[in-house]
C-alpha cells in the first residue's frame, strides 16, 4: 500500500469521512472541516503508521491531503 492509500486510510478513520470526500486539491478545512485538534490526531496517527519523523507543528502549515502526502513523502 502507497503512502498516500495509508494517509488517506488514516483520514478517513479519524474523522470518519469517506475516500470520495477527501480532495487531492482542496483545503481539507474546507473540505473536510478539520480543525487543530484533528490535525493533531492525523498527524500522530501518520508518526506512528509510517514511522515518519514529523515536527509537532509540521502538518498545521498545509492546506490540501495532496500537500500532507508530498512532506511525508519527502521524509521517507
Amino acid at each position: 500500500m502507497s503512502n498516500e492509500a495509508k494517509i488517506k486510510e488514516i483520514i478517513m478513520k479519524t474523522l470518519d469521512v469517506s475516500a470520495d470526500e477527501i480532495k487531492p486539491d482542496q483545503s481539507i478545512a474546507q473540505c473536510l472541516g478539520v480543525d487543530s485538534t484533528e490535525l493533531v490526531e492525523i498527524s500522530v496517527a501518520i508518526k506512528k503508521t509510517l514511522n515518519v519523523p514529523l515536527k509537532d507543528n509540521e502538518l498545521k502549515k498545509t492546506h490540501t491531503f495532496k500537500q500532507i502526502v508530498e512532506i511525508v513523502n519527502s521524509k521517507v
